[in-house]
């Protein structure tokens, strides 16, 4: 049985771009078109097409935009070639998605996913009456929405919402979470929404601000504070760096060493064991065996029993019971002040 074909097979974003540049007579204009929304090659600036035609910025801004709302005048009329073709496809698609996307995410579904066929979709649906396109900026991903759902300013609102609620909630969260905490009972399309910010960030299931590690690691260091995290408990360096290889980050081309290296490095993190370290948030301090048993003979004010002394040592430190009494007996920091009990001989 042969597959049936994809909307990738079924959609060519190249000829559809040629089919409504046709519709615009004048050729100055359709190079402003093609220039300015990188159709066949990079973006260009106002400047750059001004320079080129021998026109002012303002010129080639003026005429950009009387020739898109022409076209968006047009396609609303129907008079566009293919493009309510297009517009079914793409609002179907939107729909699978949450009825929000990025225009690189909605570009992969379509099978090409370079940056002139994003240009290419994100221009076509711009022209699509049922869809709204958000512009990139500092705040947003350029991104596509099924209009009739929420238009561009009810994205940016609920975007908000979504970004209110997380701070709220300190921590990263499910989107599940994340939807009831900001007040939208469509689980499907927060989470679409979510994906259109850039102070936004998801990882493991979970969702947070861009700024928190545990959403987005920018470094190794973030990226083996994640896994200790999400572990729970302390783990050996290599077992560390297994769990980066198979993990969900986007680079993962790390070496053994340099988890290591970066492990000693980073105050987060205490070595607590022979190659074994946890998180200073648990609970855990920085120093050898004798440290820890100078401190809990420090906070006692007086004499233990050796046993009581290494059940101590336990819960701060994964070593074993004769390294602690190996401690106890040879380091002149404690003495013996009577059968199996110890103080601190200062």
């Amino acid at each position: 049985m042969m597959a049936e074909p994809t909307l990738a097979t079924k959609l060519d974003t190249e000829q559809l771009v040629n089919d409504t540049l046709a519709t615009i007579e004048r050729e100055r204009e359709r190079e402003i078109v093609s220039r300015r929304f990188g159709l066949f090659d990079r973006k260009e600036t106002l400047e750059q097409i001004g320079e080129l035609l021998g026109i002012t910025r303002e010129r080639v801004r003026q005429l950009e935009k009387a020739v898109v709302t022409r076209l968006k005048t047009a396609a609303e009329q129907g008079s566009l070639p293919n493009i309510p073709e297009l517009q079914t496809k793409l609002v179907e698609e939107l729909h699978k998605l949450g009825e929000a996307a990025r225009v690189s995410d909605l570009s992969e579904k379509l099978g090409d996913n370079s940056k002139v066929e994003q240009a290419r979709v994100a221009f076509l649906a711009r022209l699509c009456p049922e869809l709204a396109v958000i512009d990139e900026d500092d705040n947003f991903y350029n991104a596509v929405s099924v209009r009739s759902v929420h238009d561009e300013k009810a994205v940016k609102a609920n975007v908000e919402q979504l970004i209110a609620a997380i701070k709220k909630l300190g921590e990263p969260k499910t989107i599940e979470e994340v939807a009831k905490a900001a007040g939208m009972s469509n689980v499907a399309q927060a989470g679409a929404l979510a994906t259109t910010s850039k102070q936004l960030a998801t990882l493991n299931n979970r969702w947070g601000l861009v700024k928190w590690p545990m959403v987005n690691p920018k470094n190794i260091r973030d990226k083996i504070y994640v896994i200790l995290k999400e572990h729970g408990k302390h783990l050996h360096f290599n077992d560390i760096a297994g769990a980066i290889k198979d993990s969900e980050f986007k680079r993962k081309d790390v070496t053994t060493q340099a988890i290591h290296n970066e492990l000693i490095k980073d105050k987060r993190f205490v070595l607590i064991g022979r190659g074994i370290y946890a998180l200073k948030e648990w609970g855990y301090e920085k120093g050898t065996v004798a440290d820890i048993i100078s401190e809990v003979l420090r906070k006692e004010g007086g004499p233990l029993h050796r046993d009581e002394i290494v059940k101590r040592v336990l819960k701060s430190r994964y070593v074993k019971e004769t390294t602690i009494l190996l401690n106890l007996q040879g380091k002149p920091q404690f003495k013996r002040v009577a059968k199996a009990t110890y103080a601190l001989a200062e």
